[in-house]
């Protein structure tokens, strides 16, 4: 399978002109035969726009996605729209399971080929560390994966990388890509390198990591998406500008390093 990520250039809260790069990116990753294109966290917001998120905030119908999928229909790929900020009481109304009546959430959704929204998965681990995320947003409740090309595909958002549970819980669930979505700032670029591979290598899976770039007052994304298989290797990666990160990705890889090297099957869950 030909995975993309685009990273791309994320303006404060210019919500027309980042979707509008974002479509943009799937139409360019189409036309390089990727079956799969990730976009990053909050790529129509903005993630470090905090007084922005109420107003832009919208429903999993609404027109950010809605645009997303319509492109993913005409260029017959599949997109994780790495996520927006959504509006839990107009999703509610529609029906749709939530954590929260009431509020936001950081919001990712799997749309397949068809534009078939597959997955729904809301951030489970809000930042705090001066951010406003924790204040604003309701964490997720549920982890879900998706069939695609081969793979089980699980979804994490950036700061979610620093908990190793939840990958944990990823395979316990059959998860052999993990997609993950991010606004991963400067000066953090030692962690950003760190913890993708080491989620890749303890949990034996692929790990496609897609960040955004941009700048936000004092805080400046750091790009650098990569892809990482199963051994932590990095099999395509990027600078801090605006790109395309494609790599070719195989199911097996997956299973042949899991029978060669089982370390998956020596864990002890039960000790004290």
């Amino acid at each position: 399978m030909k995975l993309a990520l685009a990273q791309l250039e994320i303006e404060p809260a210019n919500v027309s002109e980042n979707v509008e790069r974002a479509v943009e990116a799937i139409e360019r990753a189409g036309q390089q035969d990727a079956d799969l294109v990730v976009l990053p966290e909050l790529f129509n917001v903005g993630y470090f726009a905090f007084d922005s998120y109420a107003r832009n905030a919208e429903a999993l119908d609404g027109e950010t996605l809605s645009v997303v999928r319509e492109a993913a229909v005409e260029h017959g790929i599949a997109v994780l729209a790495g996520s927006i900020v959504e509006d839990l009481e107009t999703s509610a109304a529609d029906g749709l399971a939530v954590p929260a009546e009431e509020g936001l959430s950081n919001t990712a959704v799997f749309f397949d080929r068809g534009g078939e929204r597959r997955a729904v998965y809301r951030k489970h681990h809000l930042f705090g560390y001066g951010s406003a995320e924790q204040d604003l947003l309701e964490p997720g409740e549920h982890l879900p994966t998706v069939e695609f090309e081969g793979f089980t595909v699980g979804v994490t958002t950036c700061y979610d990388l620093r908990f190793p549970e939840l990958y944990r819980r990823l395979v316990d669930d059959g998860v052999t890509l993990a997609l993950v979505p991010s606004a991963w700032p400067y000066p953090r670029v030692e962690h950003w390198e760190l913890f993708p591979r080491t989620r890749a290598v303890e949990n034996l899976l692929y790990v496609a990591a897609a960040n955004g770039v941009g700048t936000f007052d004092e805080d400046e994304l750091l790009g650098r998406s990569t892809v990482y298989d199963p051994w932590g290797t990095a099999l395509a990666s990027s600078g801090d500008d605006a790109a395309l990160v494609t790599a070719e990705v195989d199911p097996g890889r997956v299973e042949r390093v899991r029978e060669e090297f089982p370390a998956l099957a020596d864990r002890r869950t039960a000790l004290r």
